[in-house]
This record gives C-alpha cells, sequence and structure tokens, in this order.
C-alpha cells in the first residue's frame, strides 16, 4: 500500500514537471517564425520604396515621399546622405533615388526613374519668347516663383530677360536628341543635347532664358549681353546656378551654355557660386561625361 502510494506521488511529480518544461519553451521561443515574417515583409517595403520609379514612391508626392516645394526642404548641401546624389564607383549609369529633391543631380551617368512625373508643374509669370501655350514654359512651382523674383529684380535693373525653355518630358527630349543626332551626328548630340532621362529639364527645376538683342536664340554670346552678365553674377540670389559654366565641359560633359539656369535654392546656389565650381564638382560626383 505505501509502495503504491509512494509511486503514484512521484508519477504526479514527473508530469507537472513535464508541463512546466513545455511552457517555458513557448515562451523563450516567442513565434520566431512569424517575426522573420514580418522583418522580411518590412524590409522588401523599405526597398520598394527606395528604388521605384512608379506614382507613390518616385513622382515627388508630397503626401507620399514627405518631401515639399521649398528651400526648407533642400539638403543645405549635406554631401554625404543624400540619396539623390548617390554615385557608381565603375563610371556607369545609375538611377537617381530620391527624383523630386530640388537639389537632385541628373546628367550623362545619372538617370531619372523610368517613368518619373514632374510634380507641381505650373507657367511663372515671366516673359517668354513666344505667346502661345507650350509644356516647356513650365516649372516646378518652387522654381516658377524663384524665376519671377529674378526675372523682377533684374527688370528693376533695367535689364529684360526673356524666357525660353523650361520643362521637357522624356518623349520630347527623345525627339530633340534624335533629331540632333540625324541632322549633327551623335558626337555633336552628344556635347549640346541630352539623351532621354538625363536632362535637368524633365526634372522642372531648369530654365533656358535669353534677350531680344540676341534673337530669342541661345548662343554662347549670350554671356556677352547685359542680361546674361547680369544672370552669371546675380542668379544665385535667388537660388539658381549656371548649370553649365565656361570652361567645364570635360566635368559636366557639355558645352558652355550661359543661357541654362538650374534652380537648387538659395543656399546650395550660394555656396556654388562662391567656390566657383560645377554641382559634379562640389559634391564629387566627376567626371559625368566618363
Amino acid at each position: 500500500m505505501k509502495k503504491s502510494v509512494v509511486a503514484a506521488i512521484i508519477a504526479l511529480g514527473l508530469l507537472l514537471a513535464g508541463c512546466a518544461g513545455e511552457n517555458t519553451a513557448e515562451e523563450n521561443g516567442a513565434e520566431p517564425e512569424k517575426s522573420g515574417e514580418e522583418q522580411t515583409s518590412s524590409k522588401g517595403s523599405t526597398d520598394q520604396k527606395d528604388s521605384s520609379g512608379d506614382s507613390q514612391s518616385g513622382n515627388g508626392n508630397k503626401e507620399e515621399s514627405g518631401q515639399d516645394d521649398s528651400d526648407e526642404n533642400e539638403s543645405g548641401g549635406n554631401k554625404e546622405t543624400n540619396k539623390s546624389r548617390k554615385t557608381s564607383e565603375d563610371g556607369s549609369m545609375i538611377e537617381v533615388e530620391e527624383p523630386e529633391r530640388i537639389d537632385v543631380i541628373v546628367n550623362k551617368q545619372r538617370k531619372l526613374p523610368e517613368g518619373y512625373e514632374t510634380p507641381n508643374l505650373t507657367v511663372p509669370d515671366v516673359p517668354f519668347s513666344f505667346e502661345e501655350f507650350h509644356p516647356k514654359k513650365q516649372m516646378r512651382k518652387v522654381a516658377a516663383e524663384a524665376l519671377e523674383e529674378l526675372f523682377q529684380a533684374a527688370e528693376e535693373d533695367g535689364l529684360e530677360p526673356v524666357a525660353a525653355s523650361g520643362y521637357r518630358s522624356y518623349e520630347r527630349q527623345k525627339a530633340i536628341y534624335e533629331n540632333s543626332v540625324a541632322e549633327n551626328g551623335r558626337e555633336y548630340a552628344n556635347r549640346y543635347s541630352a539623351k532621354p532621362g538625363t536632362s535637368e529639364h524633365q526634372t522642372g527645376l531648369a530654365m533656358d532664358v535669353t534677350s531680344a538683342e540676341m534673337g530669342f536664340g541661345l548662343d554662347e554670346s549670350f554671356v556677352n549681353t547685359e542680361e546674361g552678365q547680369w544672370l552669371k553674377e546675380n542668379a544665385h540670389r535667388f537660388g539658381f546656378v549656371i548649370r553649365y559654366p565656361e570652361g567645364k565641359s570635360d566635368i559636366t560633359g557639355y558645352a558652355y551654355e550661359p543661357w541654362h539656369l538650374r534652380f537648387v535654392g538659395k543656399e546650395l546656389a550660394g555656396k556654388v557660386h562662391a567656390e566657383n565650381v560645377t554641382l559634379e564638382e562640389y559634391f564629387g560626383l566627376y567626371p559625368a561625361n566618363q
């Protein structure tokens, strides 16, 4: 009788110990498969957002990207963290990851995402070399407003600059480049025209400026006009740089264009002007033509 009681007690103790061990194992191993699935899903979403050029992450939508068309949202010349300025080590073409930034750099090595649609396009209230509406009258709102301030200041100084060509779609740039190749040869086209997807005009942040003295044409001699000289000396005050300056073709990959204004924001434009460098030099992204 006593042996039976002892055996029963031992059996009950072993049963209770087994239950406690199972509970401890569940607590320490808290659903590792589920945690792994959540991490993979989160990483996938991040990668998709960083690399895609679709309407949600790549077109400058303010609600999706958190970007705004204002100087406050430029990088302030941060050379380390801006993904829009990443460069490849072997000189191959790369796709910019933040095309909506006002300090984004596109050139012969850096292209806009496929299907990129420029946000917030509007027509600046400035004189144009033609009357009818054309998409090339447009710029991104932040750049358009800055251009209006620039033109007003120039006019107050007795000058008469005239806007000639701003925004260009991928399709329009493709037609311009191919026509240039057909008429002038590829070497000439590559010196004066951007391949589709690599044009600053597609960003909506650039405007070509001329004058009546130039017959509203675009030529290097524009720098010899009063308007050309004024832009060279004052454009940075309004957030613009002469994007393709004289003597820098080996860096920018393009011939001198004193008429090509690019909006980057007042802070960055001031630094670039003070250092007398190209954007490629400032951010260490040169040479662009290799």
